[in-house]
């Protein structure tokens, strides 16, 4: 006999805290520290990344090491962390955006289909992926011109591309040749990119949870089981951010690198469209050419989503209002 709907949610309630039972105000202050620590550690590899995505045929370096021994010879480790500055101030009201619309729309989403009668995973997918969708839409209009200007610092003085003194330098250039929409290059790619990577990594990391949860023994009809250890749950939560991570990038890389160089190849007059990006890598890698980059943005959605949800799950437990 199946396990009705509330219960099939309430299963997982020893593991999941809820938005409602969390303390905003230390959520959204916490989550600031937190989230940051997290970028500087992984930041380096989206550099290597974008790099790696944009590099002409002709430049030597077509690996990630070869990147990294490259921007260490001639910058020094700071080279690593080009538009760090401009991402971190973006990222903490594009953070909040993201996990606020994340949280309330997975509480109606799981309201939504719970009526459906269907497993667990798949509850969890369908509610994830949706408000990973939605987050993602809601966040891009702080994310996309962060993602314009950080690039194209990150690739400055690289492959031919223009030299900036920061952040500031950047976007004015942008608005006096392109208006303000220049900051949005490449939305519709970011759009087509990030919400359906941020559905995927999402649904695929709560899905992957209950099958975890299963195979050892919890969910269902096994609510009498004791709760698992808060070590336990850090695993679990783990191995579904790795999951996700693999799901994601490997579905999303191909606009990915579209997008990236969107965003910072061309100059004045001649700014390649998208359908001229695509020729070009078509004509330089063949297939392959979409998934430049696919290593390091493989490890970064693993690595960064693995970090960011073990982060954002003891978030919550350290905000969560006590009963």
């Amino acid at each position: 006999m199946d396990t009705p709907p509330t219960s099939r949610i309430a299963s997982f309630g020893q593991t999941e805290i809820n938005w409602d039972k969390l303390d905003k105000r230390r959520f959204y202050i916490n989550g600031a520290g937190l989230f940051t620590g997290v970028t500087v550690a992984l930041y380096p590899v989206s550099v290597v990344k974008t790099r790696l995505q944009v590099a002409s045929k002709e430049i030597a370096e077509r690996s990630a090491f070869s990147v990294v021994k490259g921007i260490l010879k001639n910058d020094g480790v700071p080279g690593l962390y080009r538009g760090f500055g401009t991402v971190i101030t973006g990222a903490v009201p594009a953070r909040i955006i993201f996990l606020t619309a994340l949280e309330t729309t997975k509480i109606s989403a799981f309201k939504l289909v719970a009526p459906l009668e269907l497993s667990e995973p798949t509850q969890a997918a369908i509610a994830n992926g949706i408000a990973g969708m939605t987050a993602s839409l809601f966040s891009q209009a702080v994310f996309v011109p962060i993602d314009v200007v950080s690039q194209k610092l990150m690739v400055q003085g690289y492959s031919g591309h223009a030299t900036y003194t920061g952040g500031i330098d950047v976007a004015t250039k942008i608005i006096k040749s392109y208006g303000v929409r220049g900051l949005y290059r490449g939305f519709g790619l970011s759009v087509m990119t990030y919400s359906p990577s941020s559905a995927a990594w999402w649904a695929s990391y709560g899905s992957s949870q209950r099958v975890i949860w299963r195979f050892l023994g919890y969910g269902g009809d096994s609510d009498a089981t004791a709760a698992p250890s808060k070590s336990k749950i850090v695993m679990v939560q783990a191995a579904g951010g790795i999951i996700a991570g693999a799901t994601a990038s490997s579905i999303t890389t191909p606009l990915d690198t579209i997008k990236t160089r969107l965003q910072v190849m061309g100059h004045q007059e001649n700014r390649p469209s998208a359908k001229q990006v695509v020729k070009k890598l078509l004509a330089e890698d063949g297939w392959k050419g979409f998934y430049r980059g696919l290593g390091p943005r493989f490890f970064s959605m693993s690595a960064w989503g693995t970090s960011m949800i073990l982060t954002y799950e003891y978030l919550k437990r350290l905000c969560a209002i006590e009963d």
